[in-house]
């Protein structure tokens, strides 16, 4: 009865949050876009005008996604006049077949070429694509194809008003529903790292998951800095925008605080297989964060409902007295399981202070108790795209993967529509829809979309069936038409399955309210999907294959180089003390970004073929070890940033200077700078670490004798860097190795 009970819970908190998530705010937004037309025009008998006017708001909707409002109207009205020139062209293609596709083939590879300019550019693109397709059509059949194109501008327009005017009327929800969405992964992302703490036996599992949370955390992040930095201006919303941008530091610092603490397990294992209780005080901890993060986050817009906790209050008090007990017990000078509970506990104290932060920011403060971040500053951490002409032309070969896309999608299209016309398919142009719609630069992409796709138009096909059988009601198939493009748009981003379902779904429903033959409908259907997802499948297996370890070398090259900048950051605040530059911010979301990237890379090269898997294994030992070694600067620096320090030794700069160079010699490698002649030369090194440090910490008989608090934090300090620095050499080490032993 009890897990029935979580259960129906669970169903719904998840159908409140899909109600609350943008993916359905904008569905909404676009079936009033596409259905008011086409009302009016049924109204003012101009239905052929009104399903043109649809049409261009549909080909201008792939823009609309999150970002701040000046990108998303932007990129919605270069999609509308990308759509307009191509539907001008298209209107003209009325030619003979030899000449039909070839330049059906020459236009594919110049709109998908597009996308070579970044994410945005790539939903751009698609609306080129799909306009060329629908001018296949006869969806606006008789119409010249000058007023056809501004019919379809107007449509654009038409899209980007209401999308103004949404923004207008919900000017928060994006803010709010990403904000909540980032807490909640927070909270994942701590629940998770407790669980890691108490598993002894096989971490991978919960390793994998904890790289997923982050990357997922990453992606959040890039969109929330595009929507708090780019949004804030001169206007009274600037204040509200500026208390959420804090609210985000917070949260930013809090991911870079949970990937900190614990690096070395083995350590953190063996002392605590000898004191279970303490163990079961610090994952208690830890859960009770995460589950104030989550009541955070279901009341981010109302906060006044936060009910005060007093769990986090009581698991403080316990460790505080675990930490005096075997204080007291312990005989020792220097005992590092001592120093391990104490810098242990100081990271959750740091995390608790976010927490409360983030509450406090939540209440609304006062503008004079804020520290708001200035503009100029804060726009440093947006991700630019390079627009130059540079990258058209210097993607035009075959090493460019977006290139090999392009040239692949206008070959495959091309026989698409010839096995279309051969076979007399009913609507070939559903194939090409079905193609370009499915064919992604990567082959595990394109494979897990074909499958998806396939299972979804067979279900929606099936369940279109059962409802035909049942009622031949007009009215029925109208509602369930809109309901069911709604929910398809909803759920395209969030469950591609599910998405092709609906939109199955919801092409029949259209088509049944024009033609009487509905069976076969649903037959072309699921005829043309196979078709599409086969020569899609085999497209990418054949034409031109761009197999993830051909970019892997450029991408481990980009999260080396992260790290390194990342790693020469901590150093010279170490060395100079004072103020955080904004420069240190910066390289620490690029060392994020970057190994969000990489672990991206990784999952897609486990869902190609297995044949197509070289150094599988080695790929996946240097993801975790940069992955890892990017936990262990995350470390180092929050503790170099959250307390105060020593002047930096003389051997610190010896060992980091060396693990900058073990990371400069990584990227030689893949640089191929670095030959078999000279590659000697970077292996042969001293014991650096032993030689700078020595085996253990030494303390003079005068430090030994004292008990003051400042020789407890040089002693902290003391630990926690060298054995930072210990196990950053180690890695720095392993990298050009590894390395020097993959192909790629």
């Amino acid at each position: 009865m009890k897990f029935l009970k979580n259960n129906i819970a669970d169903i719904f908190k998840d159908l409140s949050e899909y109600f609350k998530s943008t993916d359905f705010s904008k569905a909404i937004l676009l079936g009033i876009a596409l259905t008011l037309p086409i009302i009016a025009g049924i109204k003012l008998d101009a239905l052929q005008i009104g399903i043109t006017i649809t049409v261009g708001a549909l080909l201008a909707s792939p823009s609309d996604v999150s970002g701040s409002i000046r990108n998303k109207v932007t990129g919605i009205l270069l999609a509308t006049l990308l759509a307009m020139m191509v539907s001008l062209i298209g209107g003209y293609l009325h030619l003979s077949l030899w000449l039909l596709f070839p330049v059906l083939g020459v236009l594919m590879f110049g709109i998908s070429y597009i996308s070579i300019y970044g994410f945005r550019a790539s939903l751009i693109s698609f609306s080129g694509l799909f306009a060329l397709v629908l001018s296949f059509s006869n969806v606006s059949g008789g119409m010249e194809p000058y007023y056809r194109m501004l019919l379809i501008g107007l449509g654009g327009l038409w899209y980007a008003l209401l999308v103004l005017l949404w923004h207008y009327i919900f000017p928060k929800a994006p803010t709010e529903y990403y904000l909540s969405k980032t807490i909640k992964l927070t909270a994942d992302y701590l629940r998770t790292r407790g669980e890691l703490v108490a598993e002894t036996t096989d971490r991978t599992a919960l390793l994998k998951k904890l790289l997923s949370i982050q990357t997922e955390l990453t992606a959040i992040h890039e969109t929330l800095r595009d929507i708090l930095i780019e949004s804030r201006t001169g206007s009274g919303k600037s204040n509200y925008e500026g208390k959420r941008l804090l609210i985000f530091v917070q949260l930013v610092d809090m991911l870079e605080l949970a990937m900190a603490n614990p690096v070395n397990y083995s350590k953190t294992d063996d002392f605590f297989k000898r004191k279970p209780e303490q163990l079961a005080d610090f994952q208690g901890l830890l859960f009770a964060m995460s589950n104030r993060m989550n009541a955070i986050a279901a009341n981010i817009s109302t906060p006044k409902k936060l009910r005060n906790n007093s769990n986090i209050e009581e698991f403080q008090k316990k460790i505080k007295r675990d930490i005096a007990e075997y204080s007291s017990a312990s005989k020792k000078t220097f005992d590092e399981n001592l120093l391990l509970l104490k810098n242990l506990f100081k990271y959750q104290k740091e995390q608790i202070k976010k927490i409360q932060k983030i509450e406090w920011l939540l209440k609304n403060p006062a503008q004079r108790e804020l520290s708001l971040l200035k503009k100029e500053d804060s726009r440093r951490f947006l991700t630019k795209q390079n627009y130059d002409i540079e990258v058209l032309t210097g993607n035009l070969n075959l090493r460019s993967p977006i290139f090999k896309h392009s040239l692949r999608l206008a070959v495959i299209t091309m026989i698409g529509y010839g096995v279309g016309m051969l076979f007399s398919v009913q609507n070939p142009y559903w194939i090409l829809l079905t193609l370009i719609v499915i064919m992604r630069p990567t082959f595990g992409l394109t494979k897990t979309r074909s499958k998806e796709r396939t299972i979804g138009t067979l279900i929606g096909g099936a369940l279109a069936v059962g409802i035909v059988l049942i009622t031949q009601n007009t009215t029925v198939y109208g509602i369930l038409a809109i309901a069911s493009l709604i929910i398809a748009f909803s759920m395209v981003q969030r469950n591609y399955k599910a998405g092709a379902t609906f939109i199955t779904l919801s092409v029949v429903f259209i088509y049944a309210l024009m033609r009487p033959d509905i069976f076969n409908v649903i037959q072309y259907r699921v005829m043309d999907t196979l078709i599409g997802a086969g020569l899609a499948t085999l497209g990418n297996l054949f034409l031109w294959p761009a197999w993830e370890i051909q970019g892997m070398q450029k991408t481990l090259l980009e999260t080396l180089k992260a790290n390194r900048l990342y790693l020469e950051e901590i150093i010279g605040y170490y060395n100079k003390k004072g103020a955080i530059p904004s420069e240190y911010k910066v390289t620490r979301k690029k060392a994020f970004l970057e190994m969000s990237n990489l672990s991206t890379a990784f999952q897609r090269m486990t869902q190609e073929p297995k044949s197509k898997q070289k150094n599988l294994d080695k790929v996946y030992e240097i993801t975790v070890l940069n992955h890892t070694f990017l936990s262990s600067l995350a470390s180092l620096s929050t503790y170099i940033l959250s307390n105060p320090t020593t002047p930096a030794s003389k051997n610190f700069n010896k060992v980091s200077e060396k693990i900058v160079q073990n990371l400069s010699d990584a990227e030689a490698i893949l640089k191929e700078e670095i030959t078999s002649e000279n590659e000697g030369e970077m292996y042969e090194s001293e014991d650096i670490f032993d030689a700078a440090f020595g085996k253990n910490i030494t303390f003079s008989e005068e430090e030994k004798s004292s008990k003051s608090d400042g020789f407890h934090l040089k002693i902290e300090e003391a630990h926690l860097v060298r054995e930072q620095l210990k196990w950053l050499l180690a890695m720095s080490e392993k990298m050009p190795k590894i390395l020097k032993e993959t192909q790629f």
